[in-house]
C-alpha cells in the first residue's frame, strides 16, 4: 500500500507542478491555448477569418462633448470649454486637442448615436460588450452572458499557431466567458513595454529560464512514464500533444520576436510615445502582424494626470484640466496607430476601435466650483478606423444638447454585430447557457450599413 504522506524522490509536489506548468502571463495557459486552436478548427470545419480587431479601451467613459461630438452652439451649461476643429470630412469636426486625428479624417468613422440604459461602470461594460443589459454586482464582476472577446475566441480560435487569439495590455475590464467555460481568457501582458527591461516571461529565455525549462521537459518525461500505467484510453496521449507543442512554443523565436519592441525604429517608437500606453499601442500593432486576432489596450491614466480613468466627475477633479493632459496623448497614440496600419497595408484586415463603456452627461456639473460631468450612456461616441469599412464619415447624430440620438440610433448589439461580421462570426450563433437553453450571442442588433 502506498502511503499518502510520502513522495518518491525526484517527483513533483502539486505546488511544484502548478509552478512549473506550461503557463503564460495570465490565466490562459499555453496548453489550453493550443487545445482551443484545435477545437475551434474542428468546430467550424472551415478556415477561420484572417481579420483582427484592436480595441483601445477608455476606461471610465470618455465624454463625447469633449472628444468626438462637440456642441459649440449648444446652450450654456452644456457646451464645454473646448472648441471643435474641422477634419477633411464635412461634418466630422472633433476636439481641438485632437489635431493629428483631425488630419486623418478620411480614415475615421465616428459613431455618434450609440446608446444604452446602464448607469454604472460594471453594468455598462456588460451591456456594451455582450449586448445584453448588465447589472451592477460585487467582485469578481463576471458577466451573465459571454462577452465579445470570449465569443470571438471560441468561434474563431487563434489566427496563427502559437499566438494567443486574445492579448490584453495589461487587462480587460470585467471580462468573462459566462457559460462558455474556461480557457477563453485573454493572455495578459502586465509588464510596461516602455520599461528598459521589458520582456514577456515564459516567452523570453533569460539566465534563469534554462533550468526551469529543463524542469518542464522533465515534467513531460514523467507524464510519458505514467502513460502506460494510468491511461489505456489515450487521454494522456492527447494531453501530451498540447503540452509538447507548448514546450516548443517556449523556445520559438518567431513568437518572442513579436514582443521585441527593440526591432522598431526610434522614430516609430517616438511617434507612438515613450510612455506605457504609447508602447502598448505599438506592441498591439506588432501582435496583430504576428497573428493575434484580438488585442485590447487599457488606457486609464497618462503621465502628469491626476485622474485614474476617464470618469470625469465634478466631485473628483476638473474635467477640462484633466482632458488637456489626457487628450494630446490620445491624439498621439491613435493617430500613430492609424498611420501605421495604413502604411503597412493592414487597413483592410485590422479594425481599430476606440471606445469606453459609456459617456458623461451633456450638462456640466459643479462641485465646490469644480466642473465635471456625471455618468451618461444615452448618447456616446465610438471611433473606428480600417477594417476595410467605409471611412471618412460620421454615423448617426445627437440632438443640439448632445443628450440623445437624433438620427440613426444604435444599440450595443449593432456595434457588436458589426464586429462579429467583420471577424466572420455568424450572427445566428447560439450557445447553451447553464440551464442548457440555446442562447444567441446577441439579443438584438444588426451590422451598421454605413460601415459595411
Amino acid at each position: 500500500m502506498i502511503r499518502s504522506d510520502r513522495r518518491c524522490s525526484g517527483t513533483f509536489s502539486r505546488r511544484a507542478m502548478i509552478q512549473l506548468g506550461l503557463s503564460g502571463l495570465g490565466s490562459l495557459s499555453l496548453p489550453d491555448l493550443l487545445q482551443s486552436e484545435s477545437e475551434a478548427a474542428s468546430r467550424t470545419g472551415r478556415s477561420v477569418s484572417g481579420k483582427s480587431v484592436i480595441v483601445l479601451w477608455l476606461w471610465g467613459g470618455p465624454s463625447h462633448m469633449e472628444t468626438f461630438d462637440m456642441k459649440p452652439e449648444g446652450p450654456a451649461g452644456f457646451r464645454g470649454e473646448f472648441n471643435p476643429i474641422p477634419t477633411s470630412v464635412p461634418g466630422l469636426d472633433i476636439s481641438e486637442y485632437l489635431p493629428k486625428l483631425a488630419a486623418q479624417g478620411d480614415k475615421l468613422a465616428i459613431i455618434r448615436s450609440l446608446h444604452h440604459n446602464s448607469p454604472g461602470h460594471v453594468d455598462s461594460t456588460h451591456t456594451v460588450m455582450t449586448g445584453y443589459p448588465g447589472k451592477d454586482a460585487p467582485p469578481p464582476y463576471r458577466p451573465d452572458y459571454p462577452d465579445f472577446w470570449a465569443v470571438a475566441s471560441r468561434v474563431c480560435g487563434a489566427k496563427q499557431f502559437g499566438i494567443p487569439p486574445h492579448v490584453a495590455l495589461p487587462r480587460v475590464r470585467f471580462p468573462g466567458a459566462a457559460y462558455l467555460g474556461k480557457g477563453l481568457e485573454a493572455f495578459r501582458v502586465r509588464a510596461d513595454p516602455n520599461a528598459n527591461n521589458f520582456e514577456v516571461p515564459n516567452l523570453q529565455l533569460n539566465s534563469q529560464t534554462p533550468g526551469r525549462f529543463r524542469d518542464r521537459r522533465n515534467l513531460l518525461g514523467q507524464f510519458d512514464a505514467l502513460r502506460g500505467d494510468i491511461d489505456q484510453a489515450g487521454v494522456m496521449d492527447s494531453l501530451d500533444i498540447y503540452n509538447r507543442k507548448a514546450a516548443e512554443l517556449l523556445t520559438s523565436g518567431s513568437v518572442r520576436e513579436a514582443f521585441n519592441l527593440g526591432r522598431e525604429s526610434d522614430e516609430t517608437r517616438d511617434r507612438f510615445g515613450r510612455h506605457a500606453v504609447g508602447q502598448r499601442c505599438l506592441l498591439a500593432r506588432r501582435l496583430v502582424e504576428a497573428g493575434a486576432r484580438l488585442v485590447t489596450i487599457d488606457f486609464p491614466c497618462v503621465p502628469g494626470q491626476k485622474a485614474f480613468s476617464w470618469d470625469d466627475h465634478a466631485s473628483v477633479w476638473n474635467i477640462f484640466e484633466q482632458m488637456k493632459i489626457r487628450l494630446p496623448i490620445l491624439d498621439q497614440v491613435t493617430s500613430a496607430m492609424i498611420q501605421d496600419l495604413y502604411d503597412r497595408g493592414l487597413q483592410n484586415d485590422v479594425l481599430f476601435v476606440v471606445m469606453g463603456e459609456m459617456s458623461h452627461t451633456p450638462r456640466v456639473h459643479y462641485v465646490n466650483g469644480n466642473p465635471g460631468r456625471e455618468h451618461w450612456a444615452r448618447a456616446m461616441s465610438v471611433l473606428l478606423s480600417g477594417g476595410g469599412m467605409t471611412m471618412g464619415q460620421p454615423v448617426g447624430s445627437t440632438n443640439a444638447r448632445g443628450s440623445l440620438p437624433a438620427s440613426r440610433p444604435f444599440v450595443p448589439g449593432d456595434l457588436l454585430a458589426t464586429l462579429y461580421r467583420f471577424l466572420g462570426v455568424p450572427l445566428d450563433t447560439h450557445f447553451n447557457d447553464h440551464a442548457g437553453r440555446p442562447t444567441p450571442i446577441l439579443p438584438e442588433g444588426t451590422p451598421i450599413d454605413e460601415l459595411i
